[in-house]
């Protein structure tokens, strides 16, 4: 009989099983809420082939076996794992032209029929709505929008893949479209916890005590958006924030110029946004805080590739007091990136990880926390380093027209996330934010500030520089 189970155990039909761990853990808290369903999605002139995506997916699922878990809950213990099959399992969910244009219907409010399809994939939290059952951590859908517009969603919940790990899937996915070959698989990976290199996150037990109390004072002290309706269930939506060629050279060179990252400067570019929103006097100051998202993978021990599917990265918080009688983007943009590189230096990456993941399941446990139970932890949140795409060669090839990568954000998080890419030498980003809590004629307001705040920077340091 021993013998007989042993044989079962192993048998290759069985899942694999390992525990979240405690920053997997916080987003299987958080996506059910709204934040944390990543998407990925695909704008086609062409009609894709259903089986040559569904392969490619299989592909993928083959090589990165992350993406063909189930997230499984043990209400006894409330504890989740990741149980990985051996074998692919994601379908994909068509759409035909009525089925979409009545998706586009019940949802437009007159915006692009792409971005609407986007945002109604982003907000299917439910798809992991309690955990009821093992579910899937990736899910594919295709939309017929007309007769020669097509649109392809992946959707994935964020504690199997981070933006780092979506954006190498989107490239790995196009390559297998375009019969490229698959290639060779990971193990089902670690989670951050346990790679962090030792002595990275040594801190005394008061230490970190203090720490927790001092987030939580400061949370009191931040300024918000104002919020437009925070009775009403939430949902995320999108605005794109893009630069054309000589605007985005101008700006990545003005971050050069000054030693500082792009995130610093759209860091400062939202806080002056969202402090002028306010029509404060002059002299008054307000505290933002900002997030600041790292990719970790090359920090790691070992080092992990930079396509290693799962979620490593860690987010840095800052506070920063805004003035509009004195700020600049470039003086903001200089001491927004400074006390980012300040809080790396100190590791506070991985020293504080367990301190934020602790705070962001108790303000999703006790929303009254937050101010007017918004569950707004940061005004803004960036990523180190943008996404850089420069492959228009072959996205002509399969009639790829546009395409976003984004995350959900209407549960726990900012009042904007912004997830930067400079494709073919412009900057695009999708800024995502909670709706009603903050209306789009609020949000687009802030986001049109922001650009205008970004060229008229740039243009100005040009028309000192020049004689």
């Amino acid at each position: 009989m021993a013998q007989n189970g042993d044989t079962e155990a192993q048998s290759p039909s069985t899942p694999e099983a390992r525990p979240v761990g405690g920053t997997e853990f916080s987003w299987c808290k958080a996506v059910p809420i709204g934040t944390g369903v990543t998407v990925l999605s695909l704008l086609l002139s062409k009609p894709p082939q259903i089986a040559v995506v569904q392969n490619a997916l299989h592909k993928l699922q083959n090589s990165h076996p992350i993406l063909r878990s189930k997230i499984h809950l043990d209400p006894s213990n409330n504890t989740f794992h990741f149980l990985t099959p051996p074998t692919p399992t994601v379908q994909i969910h068509p759409f035909d032209l009525a089925s979409t244009a009545h998706i586009i219907q019940c949802q437009s409010d007159g915006h692009d029929p792409f971005h609407v399809l986007l945002e109604h994939e982003m907000n299917q939290e439910d798809t992991w709505r309690n955990y009821a059952a093992d579910v899937d951590v990736l899910h594919a859908a295709v939309y017929s929008i007309s007769h020669d517009r097509f649109a392809v969603f992946l959707r994935l919940h964020t504690a199997s893949c981070d933006r780092a790990s979506a954006v190498a899937l989107l490239n790995e996915l196009l390559r297998f479209v375009a019969g490229g070959d698959e290639a060779s698989g990971e193990k089902v990976n670690s989670p951050i916890e346990d790679l962090i290199p030792e002595g990275k996150t040594n801190k005394p037990f008061w230490a970190r005590g203090l720490d927790v109390l001092g987030y939580t004072l400061n949370a009191f002290r931040f300024a918000n958006l104002s919020f437009v309706d925070a009775g009403s269930p939430r949902s995320s939506r999108i605005i794109r924030l893009q630069l054309n060629v000589a605007e985005t050279e101008n700006l990545l060179a003005g971050c050069k110029s000054r030693g500082i990252k792009l995130c610093g400067a759209l860091a400062a570019a939202g806080m002056i946004a969202a402090w002028t929103s306010r029509c404060l006097p002059d002299y008054q100051r307000e505290k933002y805080a900002v997030v600041t998202l790292v990719d970790c993978r090359s920090l790691l021990d070992p080092v992990l590739p930079s396509n290693h599917a799962g979620f490593y990265h860690s987010a840095v918080l800052n506070t920063h007091d805004v003035c509009g009688e004195t700020e600049t983007l470039w003086e903001l943009a200089k001491k927004s990136y400074t006390a980012f590189v300040n809080a790396m230096n100190c590791n506070k990456h991985f020293t504080d990880m367990s301190d934020l993941n602790y705070l962001m399941c108790k303000a999703i446990e006790n929303p009254g926390l937050t101010p007017s139970s918004s569950l707004r932890t940061a005004l803004i949140s960036v990523f180190e380093d943008p996404v850089f795409d420069d492959s228009a060669e072959m996205h002509g090839e399969i009639g790829l027209e546009d395409y976003v990568g984004c995350a959900s954000a209407h549960g726990v998080g900012p009042s904007i996330a912004v997830f930067d890419t400079i494709r073919n030498g412009k900057l695009d980003c999708a800024c995502i934010y909670p709706s009603p809590l903050h209306s789009r004629e609020q949000i687009q307001g802030l986001v049109d500030h922001m650009k205008r705040i970004l060229v008229e920077g740039c243009n100005s340091e040009n028309q000192q520089i020049e004689p």
